[in-house]
């Protein structure tokens, strides 16, 4: 692997301490009990996809989902919309094209 370098490079490591100061500062101030930073290894992209994968099933564990509650006028309003567009008339499908998904 070739890494760009340049003196530059060398001059900013004094700045080191002020960036890991800003860097902690920012993570601190922002992660929160509901919306938490989580470190993430990226060097061995099947690891670092088993731990994304292992935090989005944690947290979608911890989420009370439910299906939202219909009042009777908006159940109505959405059995008058299926009507309407059950009657428009049926249009032939298009073939895919080339790179289209299913």
């Amino acid at each position: 692997m070739n890494w760009k370098f340049s003196l530059g490079d060398v001059r900013e490591r004094a700045h080191w301490d002020a960036y890991m100061h800003a860097y902690e500062e920012a993570l601190t101030h922002t992660s929160t009990p509901w919306a938490p930073w989580y470190v993430v290894p990226a060097d061995k992209k099947w690891f670092t996809r088993l731990v994304v994968g292992a935090a989005i099933t944690a947290a979608l564990g911890r989420v009370k989902l439910r299906y939202p509650r219909l009042t009777a006028a908006a159940r109505a309003e959405l059995r008058e919309a299926k009507r309407l567009l059950e009657l428009e008339p049926e249009e032939a499908t298009p073939a895919p094209r080339p790179g289209d998904r299913e």
